[in-house]
Order: C-alpha cells, then structure tokens, then sequence
C-alpha cells in the first residue's frame, strides 16, 4: 500500500517546512510521507540546518521546492499543512482530491535578529513547537483510526 502523503508549505522552503518534514517523516513510520515545498523557493537557512544536526538529523542537502510544481503536477496529497504566518498561507493553492488543509503559524527564522546564539535559540524554541505540533497530529490521526 503506498504511504499517505503530507506537504508542508512555508513561505521559502528553507526552515519551517523543511524541519517539519523531516521531523513527520522521522515520526510517522512508513504509513505516511511528508514533502515540503515553498511560496517562493529560497536557499536551505542554516539556523535550520544546524538545530537539525543537534538532533541527529541532516537537512543540508535538501533542496528547495515550489508548491507550484507540485500542484501543476497534479499531486495528491491528504494533508496541505502551512507553516508559516496567516496571510501567506492563503496563497497555498487549492490541491486536487479530499485534502485537509491546516495552518500551523511559527515565526520565520529569517526574521530573527540578534546575536548568532539568539537567533540559533529561537531557531531551537521554532523546531521544538513543529515537533509537537506533529505529534499531536499523528496522536489525532491514531486516534480517530
């Protein structure tokens, strides 16, 4: 049976979505796979690469992606889950199929200011609130199967 699909989207592709997906995919077993895309593909933010790294895990040869590739190839996916803040999840298009659309805001790692260790903190406080943010879905996921 193939997995069940999830995508992340985020503004740029290069933190929240791409910690959030390796985080699902890291969680979720092989019953589900997560991809991530972004509104404007950028370059991979290496505050998200080295918090990440902190816990094992190695995002620094992801590249980035459109949502748009995705959807112009008609992809399917059970969740379209954003990452990012209100106003730029509306510009998520609408995909295909019986899709489950949520919205998860966490601020930008790009917007931090500060010294490196501040903005690496605030990075870390980022990745640990998508990572209960997923487990929390695949709690209500078990749940309610």
């Amino acid at each position: 049976m193939a997995p069940r699909k999830v995508l992340f989207v985020c503004v740029r592709n290069s933190a929240r979505s791409q910690i959030a997906e390796a985080l699902f995919n890291s969680m979720a077993g092989k019953e589900f796979f997560a991809q991530s895309a972004g509104l404007e593909p950028g370059k991979l933010n290496p505050l998200a690469i080295e918090v990440m790294r902190e816990i094992n895990m190695d995002i620094s040869s992801n590249e980035t992606k459109s949502v748009f590739d995705f959807y112009k190839n008609n992809e399917i996916f059970e969740f379209v889950i954003t990452v990012c803040d209100a106003a730029h999840s509306q510009r998520c298009p609408i995909f295909p199929g019986i899709t489950k659309r949520l919205h998860w805001s966490f601020e930008d790692p790009e917007s931090f200011t500060g010294t490196y260790e501040e903005k690496i903190q605030k990075t870390r406080v980022v990745r640990d609130k998508i990572k209960k943010a997923v487990e929390n879905l695949l709690n209500e996921i078990k749940t309610k199967e």
